[in-house]
C-alpha cells in the first residue's frame, strides 16, 4: 500500500500565502492556509494508505488530525526538500502539497499496476502530486521549482529515466485571490471555502489628488 506524504509550512502570518496579500491581510492569508492544509490532511486521512506523513516546516497545531507521523523538512531548496521526503520512504509513495484543498480521497487512491509514476499537473504549470512506485530522490534534485515550466521539467525527468507515467487530473493551486475563489467554488462545503467566506478583502484607499482634503 502507498505512503501518503504532505509537504507543508506551519500556517503563520507572513510565512504562508504571501501572494494573497493584498487583497487579504497576512493574518487572513495564514488562516486561509490553515484551512487549506486542514482540508488536505483530512482528505489524506480518509484515503487508504500504508502510512501518512506530514513533512513540516514549523510546528504542528490543532489542525493536524490523528494518524500522521510528523517529520521536519530538511534544509535547502524545494527540490532538495521533496527529494528528502521521498528518501524517507521504502515503498510506493504519493506526495502532495497544501495548495489544493479541493483534493479528494478518491484522487489520492492510486494504483501503480502498469506504471512507475503518477503525475498530477497544476494549472499554473507546476504539479500538485507526484507518486513513485520506487522512490528515487535523485529524480527531484535539480528540477527548477516554482516556475511555469516546473511540471514539464519534472515530467521530462521522469520519462528520461524510463518511467511509465500515468497522469492524474489537473488541479488549480491556491496562489492568488482569484485562485482562492475558484477553488472554493469547486469545494463549497470545505473548511477553505468556509474560511474564505469569512474573510473580507482589504480595500486600498483611493489616491488623494494633490490639494484636496
Amino acid at each position: 500500500m502507498t505512503t501518503l506524504l504532505v509537504i507543508a509550512k506551519e500556517p503563520r502570518p507572513g510565512r504562508v500565502k504571501t501572494r494573497l496579500t493584498p487583497p487579504f491581510t497576512p493574518g487572513q492569508a495564514a488562516r486561509l492556509a490553515e484551512a487549506a492544509l486542514a482540508d488536505t490532511l483530512h482528505a489524506v486521512a480518509a484515503a487508504p494508505a500504508f502510512r501518512r506523513v506530514l513533512v513540516l516546516d514549523g510546528a504542528p497545531g490543532p489542525w493536524l488530525p490523528r494518524g500522521f507521523d510528523v517529520v521536519p523538512q530538511c534544509a535547502g531548496g524545494l527540490d532538495e526538500r521533496l527529494a528528502d521526503a521521498f528518501a524517507r520512504c521504502a515503498g510506493p509513495a504519493l506526495l502532495i502539497g497544501m495548495d489544493t484543498p479541493q483534493v479528494t480521497p478518491e484522487l489520492l487512491t492510486v494504483d501503480f499496476t502498469g506504471c512507475d509514476a503518477h503525475f498530477g499537473p497544476a494549472e499554473d504549470g507546476g504539479f500538485w502530486a507526484l507518486g513513485l512506485a520506487r522512490p528515487e530522490p535523485g529524480l527531484l534534485r535539480g528540477v527548477p521549482m516554482s516556475t511555469s515550466v516546473t511540471g514539464a521539467a519534472l515530467r521530462d525527468r521522469l520519462r528520461t529515466a524510463g518511467l511509465r507515467v500515468r497522469d492524474l487530473p489537473s488541479l488549480r493551486d491556491v496562489d492568488t485571490a482569484a485562485d482562492a475563489h475558484a477553488v472554493a467554488a469547486l469545494a463549497p462545503h470545505g473548511r477553505f471555502a468556509a474560511r474564505l467566506a469569512r474573510c473580507t478583502a482589504v480595500v486600498e484607499p483611493a489616491p488623494n489628488p494633490a490639494g484636496r482634503r
